[in-house]
């Protein structure tokens, strides 16, 4: 006879506890998406886990029958923005799928959700570039259109072996001179007198880029939150490299960031974004080429870097791939509606 299904809450401060959950999302993620799969290290995540933040709460739970951990949920949910949504996750290795484990979790965490309020669920899922475009036949959105998730914003990933050539930069660059406009470069935290307009900057992306169908607004822009976050970062043992233009007043036009995780060596665009009224002028190029110098040049052991770009996002598709970029897989980002 068949043990009952447990579904437990993780507490992040138990290593034990913490590292099972880990090993299951770290499993399925490799099963789907091999050597593309983009997993927080370990100490990423439970850095991230006991951070207490201002802005989200996050929880993570496994599923266990006879002691052993089958599979793994997680949920996030907003404080200051978005409060009626949540971010929800489940990952189950190959070896324990198909037999309902996936969907008593989904079931659970959505519950976790609505009591919390949340009336919009939201959901990411990744095949490789090899699949389908729209995912037919791939287990992570098979499963989230069986559970009613909808496919809100497809997004490709993409990925840039390093070094670029210096001379391919500078024979890039010159194409994007942003006449007029002045580019500020460091590593670490951002500089004081940026802060603010950065902060706001990066708040607007999630709008200002493209969306799809994905219900949401811009979030907390407020800076002692994002320093809350820099330090998380830094615990987390991540180097960020920012670069801005600069508009002749001063003001911020345009940003960009990569940030390099300390345990996988991998780089990670960020943000980038240019004001509206900047726009024209081929900042994203320029800031985006500057800071690839940068990074070249203070982590020159860095072997790639991966990013993230909807597929509707013609001007930065193009970007990257005049940069080099080549596309590696697909990201399905889901949305399901409960009330």
């Amino acid at each position: 006879m068949t043990s009952p299904l447990q579904i437990r809450r993780v507490d992040p401060f138990d290593t034990a506890e913490h590292n099972l959950w880990w090993r299951t999302y770290a499993e399925a993620n490799r099963a789907d998406m091999g050597e593309n799969a983009l997993i927080w290290t370990l100490e990423e995540s439970r850095t991230e886990m006991q951070q207490r933040s201002a802005t989200t709460a996050r929880r993570t739970y496994v599923a266990l029958r006879d002691g052993a951990v089958l599979g793994g949920g997680s949920l996030a949910l907003s404080l200051k923005d978005n409060v009626h949504s949540a971010t929800v996750g489940v990952t189950v290795p190959p070896a324990h799928r198909r037999q309902g484990i996936g969907s008593a979790l989904l079931a659970h965490v959505e519950a976790e959700a609505a009591a919390a309020g949340r009336s919009t669920l939201r959901a990411e899922t990744a095949w490789p570039a090899s699949a389908p475009a729209d995912g037919n036949g791939e287990p992570g959105i098979e499963f989230a259109r069986r559970h009613g998730y909808a496919l809100a914003l497809g997004d490709l990933q993409n990925r840039l072996e390093l070094p670029v050539d210096d001379a391919v930069i500078d024979e890039l660059l010159v194409d994007a001179s942003g006449d007029g406009y002045e580019t500020h470069s460091w590593i670490g935290p951002v500089p004081a007198e940026h802060v603010a307009e950065w902060a706001a900057l990066d708040a607007l992306l999630d709008i200002e880029a493209p969306t799809g169908e994905l219900d949401i607004e811009a979030p907390s822009a407020d800076v002692e939150d994002y320093r809350a976050d820099e330090a998380m970062q830094a615990a987390q043992g991540r180097r960020s490299f920012g670069t801005v233009a600069l508009a002749p007043g001063g003001r911020i036009a345009a940003y960009t960031q990569l940030v390099v995780s300390g345990d996988d060596g991998n780089a990670y665009q960020w943000g980038t974004l240019v004001r509206r009224e900047d726009r024209g002028h081929r900042l994203g190029m320029r800031v985006k080429l500057e800071n690839l110098r940068m990074l070249q040049r203070h982590s020159p052991g860095t072997p790639r870097i991966y990013t993230y770009n909807a597929e509707s996002n013609a001007h930065m598709l193009a970007v990257n791939t005049r940069l080099g970029f080549q596309t590696t897989g697909r990201l399905g980002e889901l949305q399901k509606r409960i009330g």
